[in-house]
Parts: structure tokens; sequence; C-alpha cells
């Protein structure tokens, strides 16, 4: 079945604001025609939440309390509240915070799963059905590595949290099943970054301590980056060197983080990004959609507008009483825009 959108389309790889059609065709971007047109929408593509915990989604409103108490194995808080939280539960608060992702225009994010393989097994439950596409990274419980079988990979907390060994052990276990292994690095502080990039990761998550030594080796090691920086305002645990890292042609990617800390809603993630840590309008973008997207391997799918991609887009109001006046489409999407200004999500 054939339809058409027109607006202005948040066009390509480089973001460019173009006015135009787009004609999908059994879900599929089948042509991308520029052509002046008077339209009071925004087409852009959807978001690509490239780190969360949606199991966090149990406990929305927790005390304050300082980072490791909250979030660190095996007693954090969140982990007490897990394991006395009954599957079902689980499942309902994962799948409500699903459907707000998808609401607030995520078609895909990566998950650190607690539990072993029933927290990789809840996920599956919780996002059955439903339009957006998941990546979990399993964690192991009680030395069980089955998780393995059922998902992307493995997601470690920090070197911190295990003794090496062990970790080395995880590691070589998730390599020989052909799966990722990625983990917390520097957000506490720098001691875990470079017993991190020591056990050669997919993935390294936050880095807000990363010096230009570490930073070097990243780059070295080609090792994508994602940062959590409303997450880690919150926290008090500082602002990860984003320019640096970007300057130095690493990939990194923004996610939300903790469900309990914060919220999915990607709009304000890129709002944050442009105020606090990087000044360019199409970088923000590109980490909220399509870097996201390349992590997860799914940028020749997601990420972008662009013909033969799958239209996973979200239309928004040029007039609405936020938007009213915008000049820059692309910096009005990043700084101002917020889910309200939706009109259809595809």
């Amino acid at each position: 079945m054939e339809h058409t959108l027109q607006g202005t389309i948040i066009y390509g790889d480089d973001f460019e604001p173009v006015d135009g059609i787009i004609t999908i065709e059994d879900g599929i971007i089948k042509e991308i025609e520029k052509k002046k047109i008077n339209s009071d929408t925004i087409i852009a593509p959807c978001f690509v939440n490239a780190h969360t915990h949606i199991g966090d989604s149990v406990i929305k409103d927790p005390p304050y309390l300082p980072l490791a108490e909250l979030v660190q194995p095996p007693n954090g808080l969140k982990h007490r509240i897990l394991a006395q939280t009954s599957k079902d539960d689980l499942i309902a608060a994962m799948k409500a915070t699903i459907h707000d992702m998808i609401r607030t225009g995520t078609c895909a994010f990566l998950d650190f799963r607690e539990s072993g393989s029933a927290g990789v097994k809840a996920l599956k439950e919780a996002s059955n059905g439903l339009n957006i596409e998941s990546r979990a990274f399993g964690r192991p419980m009680d030395n069980d590595m089955g998780y393995l079988d059922s998902c992307e990979g493995t997601g470690l907390s920090s070197t911190s949290d295990l003794e090496m060994d062990i970790i080395r052990e995880i590691v070589l276990n998730t390599k020989r099943k052909g799966k990722k292994f990625a983990i917390h690095a520097g957000e506490r502080n720098s001691d875990d970054i470079l017993p991190a990039i020591g056990l050669e990761p997919d993935l390294l998550i936050h880095m807000i301590h990363a010096e230009k030594r570490e930073i070097k080796l990243i780059k070295e090691e080609q090792i994508p980056v994602v940062v959590c920086v409303r997450s880690n305002f919150i926290t008090g645990s500082g602002l990860p060197p984003i320019k640096k890292m970007l300057d130095e042609g690493i990939l990194v990617a923004a996610g939300t983080d903790n469900v309990m800390l914060n919220s999915v809603n990607m709009f304000s993630e890129m709002e944050f990004l442009a105020r606090t840590a990087i000044y360019d309008d199409r970088q923000v973008f590109k980490l909220c959609t399509l870097n996201g997207a390349k992590i997860a391997g799914l940028d020749k799918e997601l990420g972008s507008i662009k013909t033969g991609k799958k239209a996973r887009l979200m239309i928004l109001n040029k007039k609405s009483d936020n938007m009213h006046g915008i000049r820059s489409p692309l910096s009005s999407l990043v700084r101002r825009a917020r889910p309200d200004d939706i009109i259809r999500i595809i």
C-alpha cells in the first residue's frame, strides 16, 4: 500500500531541512521528492535511545541517595526492589515505559537488563507486539550465562563491582557466543576506565571522567560510547567530554539511562545536550538518531530519512503554540520541540 507525506523533511544522514514529499510503500521509504511546498509540518526520523535500564520502571521516585546506593549491584536500592518485584508487575511497568518511548518518538532502544535470563525474557514479553526495536544486553545471575542465547550480549555495571577474573570469564563466554560486550566506565571516577578498555568492549557507557589519554585509547580501539547527560547531571557525576570524543572521531550516541532517575523522553535529552554539552544542533540530533542506530546495527533501516529505509517517522506541527514562529526547523526540533508537538508517529 502506497501513501505520501509532505512537509519540511529532516533529510538524509546530514539532516538537512528540505521541503518535499515522501512516498511510502509497505512501510519503506520509496521516494523523496524535493519540492517547494506550503506545509505546517516537520517530518523527522524517530529517535534511537542508546542506553536504558527499563527494569527501573518499578521505582520512579527514589529518595535522594548517592549513586552507588541507588544502582550498585548487588545491594543498591534498585536491585533490592527488583528482587521484591513480581514478574507480572515488572513486565507491566516495563511495558508502560516502552509505550512512553513510542509515544514520545523513539523507535528503537538498547537496554541493560538485570536478573539474568529472566530479565531478558521479561523485556521480550514487555515489548512483544509493540512497534519498537529492542536490543538487550543481559547480565549473569548466579553464574548463569544462559541469557546470551536470547539477547544482543552482556552489559556490566563497572569493573569495580566484580572481581576482574570473573569479569574476564564473562567477557570470554560472551565473545565465544559471538555476542557483544558492553560496560559502564568513568561514571563515578576514572578508576575503572582503563580496566574497561583493556577488556576490549564493543561499547562503553558514560565516560564522564575520561581524560585525553583514555579518549585516545578509545579512538585507537574504535570503541563507540553512549553518553547519558541528564542522568549524569541528576546524580552529580558531571558531564562527559563529548566534544573531545567527537573531535577524535569516536562514534558517540545518547541514552536516557535509568528510568527511576530520568524519563525516556528523548526531546528532553536533546535539549539538555544542546544547552550544556554540544552547541551544534545537527550533531545533537545525530547522537539521538543515526549514531544510536549505528551502535545497534540498525543504521541500514533506521536513524535517518533516506530512500530504502524503514519509514519510522515523526510528524510535528510547526504551528503549535510551542513551535509557532520558528525559523530553523532543525534547531527548533533539537532545542524546543516537545512530545505534544507531535501530530503523528509512523
